[in-house]
């Protein structure tokens, strides 16, 4: 199948009817990885760097007036693909917009809709569109998400961005009592931390909390001569017990020896041990994670000769 000629921007199904592209040939050339289709009904040539420029010009093209958008579509206006799921882009969900709760439902196949309840100072303008801001983002998404991966990632993601603090994203917790999903919400966001860096990390770190091992840091610098030589995902420092996810995006094969020899170098080198993980490590009902770091924890803990820790 030939690459057909472009836009140099993101367009909608009508435009893309004037290129001669149909249902099919998008599909085939998202698949392809010609074009990305990060919001429904919205496909960007993959060559256009991302920016937030980018991401506000693809979701005018289907944001209904007098909406703010909020939730996943929220955190991807913020945060890019970073806040999305892997192969999110393949399948990609409504988007989130709603209005103000004396307004009315939006009514779009597109468009996940309702009322909600907001305050003015949840809401900010970015380039001439009206969406909740990283906090309030972080907030819904922690009450709202499917499922937990989902719910940290998008408040590691927002977190990550530097417009607020951990601090501010706890205190904000409690007006939201009696609201739905804040149960969840104040489970998890105690465990949310932008050090991660993508939503595999954000899910291993959850796994390695559900082994009952100490929380750990992220993105430790290990330096050699005052200069950083690798990072580890997260562990342990004062242990030297670390994990890391290996995604398929830059852990393929052209990177095994680059990572074999990055892993000897830690292990030998600087004594540390480490625990390497893939998708179906992670996730799936196989997952294996929490078994192994539970297990590797405790080996290394006899190693030191200290005493085993119970898990509950």
């Amino acid at each position: 199948m030939e690459t057909p000629v472009l836009p140099d921007h993101p367009f909608g199904m009508v435009d893309a009817r004037h290129f001669g592209l149909d249902a099919s040939t998008l599909f085939q050339l998202v698949r392809r990885g010609v074009l990305r289709h990060p919001v429904p009904g919205v496909y960007i040539p993959a060559s256009l760097p991302d920016g937030l420029e980018l991401r506000c010009r693809a979701l005018r093209l289907i944001l209904p007036p007098d909406a703010f958008v909020c939730d996943r579509s929220a955190a991807w206006l913020h945060a890019g693909d970073r806040a999305l799921a892997p192969n999110e882009h393949l399948e990609v969900p409504p988007l989130s917009c709603f209005v103000p709760s004396e307004g009315h439902r939006l009514r779009n196949k597109l468009v996940v809709s309702g009322e909600r309840e907001i305050l003015p100072r949840d809401l900010m303008e970015v380039d001439g569109l009206c969406v909740t801001t990283p906090l309030r983002t972080a907030l819904d998404l922690g009450r709202l998400e499917s499922n937990a991966d989902l719910k940290l990632n998008g408040m590691d993601a927002m977190l990550r961005l530097g417009q607020f603090s951990h601090e501010q994203l706890l205190a904000q917790v409690p007006r939201f009592n009696r609201r739905r999903g804040v149960v969840a919400l104040r489970v998890l966001a105690p465990l949310a931390d932008g050090g991660s860096e993508s939503f595999g990390e954000s899910a291993l770190r959850l796994r390695w909390i559900g082994a009952g091992l100490p929380r750990p840091t992220t993105q430790i610098s290990v330096r050699d001569d005052g200069r950083e030589i690798y990072r580890i995902d997260m562990g342990l420092e004062d242990f030297r017990f670390g994990a890391e996810y290996d995604g398929e995006q830059w852990h393929g094969p052209e990177r095994a020896a680059y990572d074999g020899e990055r892993h000897r170098w830690l292990e030998d080198e600087r004594n540390w041990t480490l625990e390497h993980f893939r998708r179906r490590h992670v996730f799936g009902q196989q997952q294996d994670a929490e078994v192994r770091l539970r297990t590797s924890y405790e080996a290394l803990r006899a190693r030191l000769g200290l005493p085993r820790r119970f898990f509950v």
